[in-house]
């Protein structure tokens, strides 16, 4: 019998997986550099493209549980076939929409597409090929690698942005996505490694015990503040510093290394966020095979909550962005792995695909909230201070709610 403890860490598996997160994620974070040139060519109010990355978000977030079902019915790589072929579609006819409701009604594809390529089915798939010594750090790492595509993807954004027409970025990007493809037949997962009880159970008899278990309600209440946070940022925060930051000032370390404008330096901050969360991410990884994972979430949550509210009660100036960016990005998404350790744990790695997927539906939920507010308190109140606010108040449930969790193994009843 093999011993599944001598399972390498990096498998084809996981590489596959991490360079299609890359990829997707990459593309994902790009989308507030967009909000202003989208929005001043065509005159729109903030709130318009706000809503169509809303849109995007919630797609998303209905996408995954479907998207995990379709990977545990009909396999994994169909799957992500499927999601990234909707991606693509979703981009392209992106870049012809002249009005907000086309753009509104084509980040759905987007968002479908995001599912399909990104944590529900990837980190299902990760999180079966690995072994039950390196299944923490192995969701980490590929969390991570969507991480590090937050690193290049706003920059990269930015920089097409410089010499061809957003539409033609679009356009760019959804040749990436299918790119990604290419490295698909890498990508063969060991069946599930379930229990007899395991296996003899349906999805509908699963899907039942995690919803009359109050620990599986509060993770998904939990998650709902981290999508709000994150999507805010990522969709505004180029647009906050752009318009709320100081000026660079010449002969300072920016404006040498070319960082002259606010709308640059917003760019980079989400770039910043991403790559300090690559560390934070690994982090949680090894933490999380440790130590227990809710007061790590409750923790992580704490520490977002505080690091808002300092970051909005100080004048925001390129040193506070900068600050801001490295210490909130090293606990960006250092919540997913824990997160999805945390059902795998509870449920089984049978179904948790479609599990967290559910889980994962209250996060994009919050991400809605999160992108649409941002636009709309915006268009009322001129500037972006009451929305963070909201995402101050948010964090700090997340950071009680994990609190009451209970991590023990939910079993099947006896029979």
């Amino acid at each position: 019998m093999t011993d599944k403890t001598a399972t390498p860490l990096f498998t084809p598996v996981l590489i596959v997986g991490c360079i299609i997160m890359l990829v997707s994620f990459a593309i994902r974070a790009s989308f507030g550099v967009f909000q202003i040139p989208i929005a001043e060519e065509f005159g729109w109010l903030r709130t318009e493209f706000s809503l169509a990355i809303a849109i995007q978000n919630l797609a998303w977030g209905i996408g995954q549980p479907l998207f995990g079902a379709v990977a545990e019915r009909m396999g994994d790589r169909r799957a992500i076939i499927l999601g990234a072929l909707v991606y693509a579609a979703g981009l392209v006819l992106s870049s012809f929409a002249v009005s907000p409701a086309a753009h509104q009604m084509y980040e759905v594809l987007v968002g479908f597409g995001i599912a399909g390529t990104g944590f529900g089915v990837i980190l299902a798939v990760v999180g079966r090929a690995s072994s039950d010594e390196n299944r923490s750090m192995s969701l980490a790492i590929a969390t991570a690698a969507g991480s590090a595509g937050q690193v290049f993807g706003a920059p990269v954004a930015e920089w097409l942005l410089s010499f061809m027409s957003w539409q033609s970025v679009f356009i760019t990007f959804a040749v990436a996505i299918l790119a990604v493809l290419a490295f698909l037949p890498l990508m063969r997962a060991p069946a599930p490694p379930a229990g007899r009880a395991e296996l003899q159970e349906s999805m509908g008899t699963i899907l039942i015990r995690a919803f009359r278990d109050p620990s599986y309600t509060l993770i998904f209440l939990g998650f709902f503040s981290c999508g709000y946070q994150l999507a805010f940022i990522t969709a505004h925060f180029p647009a906050l510093v752009t318009e709320m930051c100081g000026p660079i000032l010449p002969g300072g370390v920016l404006h040498s290394v070319g960082i002259t404008s606010t709308s640059a330096l917003g760019a980079v901050a989400i770039s910043l966020i991403g790559l300090a969360n690559i560390a934070g991410t690994l982090a949680a990884g090894w933490a999380g095979k440790r130590y227990s994972k809710k007061y790590l979430l409750a923790g992580i949550y704490t520490g977002r909550t505080f690091i808002a509210a300092a970051f909005i009660l100080t004048p925001i100036t390129p040193e506070t962005v900068l600050l801001f960016s490295v210490s909130m990005g090293a606990l960006w998404l250092a919540t997913v792995p824990l997160t999805s350790g945390l059902v795998a744990h509870l449920y089984g790695l049978r179904y948790m695909g479609t599990l967290y997927g559910i889980v994962f539906f209250s996060h994009q939920l919050g991400s809605f909230l999160g992108v649409w507010l941002g636009g709309r308190l915006y268009d009322i109140y001129g500037d972006y201070t009451f929305v963070w606010w909201v995402g101050v108040g948010v964090g700090a449930f997340s950071a009680i709610v994990h609190l009451p969790v209970k991590e023990r193994t939910v079993r099947a009843p006896a029979i």
